[in-house]
């Protein structure tokens, strides 16, 4: 197993883990101290009410100005607070580094969950004019939360995180995988992870390459990965963002590479970004990805960028708005490429073993009942479900509206009175899937809800891929008894 550097020794990071044990520096712990208020003034940025809250300086409120609040202590406090870690040690680590006449946070030491903590690299706002390292090691932000809260979290013997970054992925895996592998292509990020590992007593194996490189011949039961997934010409400035890759080649590039790196029934989750090109059907275009593969696919798109946004976007995240011919040659990408809009999303797949996988593309902006990884696990159980049964055995099945199943319907008043225009099913949970219906499938829904018993043949021949499509969804569920 290959064996990297930490920030600090294995003696240090036990005792950094003492020092915040002792002081309460955990999630439950802050929001104790400092209360509701100034818990969500924290969250917005406004620090005010969490600086009134520890201004005596002991233990727990250090660390809170420190590494909440971004503030300056003296060496005495932050030395006092850190005990027993050496502050010399917590210096040559960079925890922290000397700023005016006192110390400050040198990484972003964030309270996670219950009772973890993640190191990572501080973000370009921590640190105004100061430029991103190359390698530098992102924390836990709004892509890192999608892909913690897509993954499905049933038990299984082997996982891997592909561009582990700080770790946070591996963590939440070691929770229900026996074991668990990390790797990155960045031997700087590889020192944060396994710091993060040791700071919270979890053991990973962590290989340094890129993207499948260092696994090449293993097999796994969950992969998953929050890869440098950013759209464009294929330079590389920060290797948290850029894969080098041209376009959006690394999505079908991991697409390709599932078949050899999951296990029978394994599963694979990462997030993509997409183009979206002008006269192609975006949709068609990455359910392309997965030819050949032999997988179930699900693609979900959440979320759409014009292109000038993109640009901004990636361009603030690493501080180089000031940089016009990098954004000037990004957008002529863009333009010479047609590319109207930029994707992001989840792709979940599974290695199904059958020879006419299922590969579903689809737009799912609307807010969704927490967890989805529940939410894709579900989708899969239904592809089985629906797998080995023909159309007289779906149609012979009892089902039952998915809980909270609302009709909703838009009328016009005319001269005869109220004519319905529009009928919906509409789900107020879970997926929150909206249906447009027409009454004839309604009764032919009410039909096998109510009467089961009836002759599939007396159906409509329609009713078989409807009652399909709603099962798939989620919107009608078998009777099992």
């Amino acid at each position: 197993m290959e064996r990297h550097d930490m920030l600090l020794s294995p003696a240090g990071v036990q005792a950094l883990r003492t020092a915040l044990d002792r002081a309460g520096f955990t999630s439950n712990g802050i929001a104790g101290r400092l209360g509701p208020a100034a818990t969500g003034g924290i969250a917005r940025n406004d620090f005010r009410a969490a600086l009134r809250a520890t201004a005596d300086r002991d233990p727990l409120a250090t660390l809170i100005r420190v590494f909440i609040c971004g503030q300056t202590e003296s060496e005495a406090v932050v030395a006092a607070a850190l005990a027993p870690l050496p502050i010399a040690d917590a210096l040559a680590g960079g925890i922290v580094e000397r700023h005016g006449d006192g110390l400050r946070a040198g990484v972003d030491l964030e309270p996670y969950g219950d009772d973890w903590w993640v190191l990572a690299d501080l973000p370009a706002s921590a640190r105004p004019g100061r430029p991103l390292h190359a390698e530098h090691v992102l924390g836990i932000g709004g892509a890192t939360q999608t892909l913690i809260g897509a993954t499905m979290r049933r038990p299984v013997a082997t996982a891997l995180d592909l561009g582990t970054g700080s770790g946070i992925q591996a963590l939440h895996l070691a929770t229900h995988a026996r074991r668990v592998t990390a790797t990155d292509i960045s031997e700087r990020a590889l020192r944060f992870a396994a710091t993060t590992a040791a700071l919270n007593n979890q053991d990973w194996e962590l290989l340094r390459g890129d993207l499948v490189a260092p696994v090449a011949g293993r097999r796994f039961d969950l992969v998953v990965s929050n890869p440098p997934f950013v759209v464009g010409p294929g330079t590389t400035t920060h290797v948290y963002r850029d894969s080098g890759r041209v376009g959006d080649t690394i999505g079908a590039e991991l697409a390709a590479a599932a078949p050899g790196l999951l296990t029978e029934g394994g599963t694979m989750q990462y997030l993509a970004n997409w183009v979206h090109v002008a006269g192609e059907d975006w949709g068609e275009r990455v359910a392309g990805w997965f030819t050949g593969t032999g997988c179930d696919a699900w693609v979900i798109q959440r979320e759409v960028a014009d292109p000038m946004a993109y640009v901004n976007l990636w361009l603030t995240d690493v501080g180089e708005t000031a940089d016009p011919q990098r954004m000037a040659a990004w957008l002529d990408w863009f333009d010479a490429h047609k590319v109207e809009a930029i994707g992001f999303g989840i792709v979940s797949l599974r290695r199904s073993g059958h020879a006419d996988p299922v590969v579903r593309v689809e737009d799912l902006r609307q807010r969704v009942e927490p967890p989805m990884g529940d939410r894709i696990a579900a989708w899969f159980d239904r592809q089985d479900f629906l797998r080995v049964r023909d159309t007289d055995a779906l149609l012979a099945e009892r089902y039952r509206a998915a809980e909270g199943l609302q009709l909703r319907q838009e009328a016009t008043m005319g001269d005869d009175g109220w004519a319905v225009d529009r009928q919906t099913l509409a789900m107020p949970h879970g997926l929150r899937w909206t249906e447009e219906i027409d009454p004839l499938v309604l009764a032919q829904l009410a039909l096998l809800a109510a009467a089961h018993d009836v002759p599939p043949q007396e159906l409509a021949e329609a009713a078989g891929p409807i009652v399909a499509h709603l099962v798939e969804r989620g919107i009608i569920e078998p009777v099992t008894t």
